[in-house]
């Protein structure tokens, strides 16, 4: 599995914990280790230029998703085949601001941006009630597992 993550935001943002996070969401979402993502940290200006080309909105945005191989999660016995899972570009500006409205660190906003886009990735979304209950639900139970592992790895 390669996870490449470029970080070209001009702040400094752990990315040791978004790999770690990336490789425990896809083997909790069951995808083939011969997978690849790619998460690009950009700055206001790249993100709005990103929000205004591809969704035709103003202003940056916090997480942005681009598919490639419209790869689905996979199954303990029957994992995601190998493919090029796709982009998650991520605005740490714009997730520092969310993160002081939501009173958390803005490691912990781009932890639930960076698993909001790879689920993006993987076909979920969000518009529709149903939809947005799968997707947070899921989203909710891969970063309460994530932060569990986080502390069990900080104990050890």
């Amino acid at each position: 599995m390669t996870i490449e993550i470029g970080n070209e935001s001009g702040m400094d943002v752990d990315e040791t914990v978004l790999l770690r996070l990336m490789e425990h969401n896809l083997a909790e979402l069951h995808v083939s280790p011969e997978a690849d993502v790619a998460i690009l940290l950009v700055d206001e200006g790249a993100m709005e230029a990103l929000h205004v080309q591809w969704m035709d909105e103003p202003g940056p945005t916090d997480v942005l998703s681009f598919p490639m191989d419209e790869l689905r999660p996979g199954t303990e016995d029957m994992p995601t085949p190998a493919g090029l899972l796709g982009d998650i570009v991520l605005c740490p500006q714009v997730a520092e601001t969310q993160a002081a409205a939501a009173k958390h660190s803005t490691l912990d906003e781009l932890i639930l941006l960076t698993t909001h886009g790879l689920l993006h990735l993987l076909g979920f979304d969000h518009a529709e009630p149903d939809e947005e209950r799968e997707m947070f639900g899921l989203q909710r139970d891969l970063i309460a597992s994530f932060q569990a592992s986080e502390r069990r790895r900080h104990r050890a």
